[in-house]
């Protein structure tokens, strides 16, 4: 099965950038896309980004929009999650996740069949 280590959290002040990565690894079918979820404590899990890894699609929720950066090394099994101008909202664990069916619905992590462990980010001002 496919596994999955993000690391690149810790902590930040407002207005500052942080770089998640995320490296799975364990996997014999092909991972046909991969997100970036996060939750905060008392709140719904949330999806921030998505990509493709045959194609160029992105995807994001608005409250990221312009300010985060998903891109992926395909020849290294890794994506990336550029996080700027974060905002104390921003605080939260955040999670990647790879899907392996042909259709999904890009920030629903019912489309998603393996997790990592997470990884924490905390903004402050």
């Amino acid at each position: 099965q496919v596994q999955l280590v993000e690391s690149g959290g810790g902590s930040v002040q407002a207005g500052g950038s942080l770089r998640l990565s995320c490296v799975a690894s364990g996997y014999t079918g092909p991972i046909r896309y991969m997100g970036w979820f996060r939750q905060a404590p008392g709140k719904e899990r949330e999806g921030v980004a998505a990509m493709l890894t045959g194609a160029s699609n992105t995807y994001y929720a608005d409250s990221v929009k312009d300010r985060f950066t998903i891109s992926r090394d395909n020849a290294k099994n890794t994506v990336y999650l550029q996080m700027n101008s974060l905002k104390l909202e921003d605080t939260a664990a955040y999670y990647c996740a790879a899907g392996q069916s042909v259709g999904f619905t890009p920030l629903s992590g019912r489309s998603y069949n393996a997790w990592g462990q997470g990884t924490q980010v905390t903004v402050s001002s």
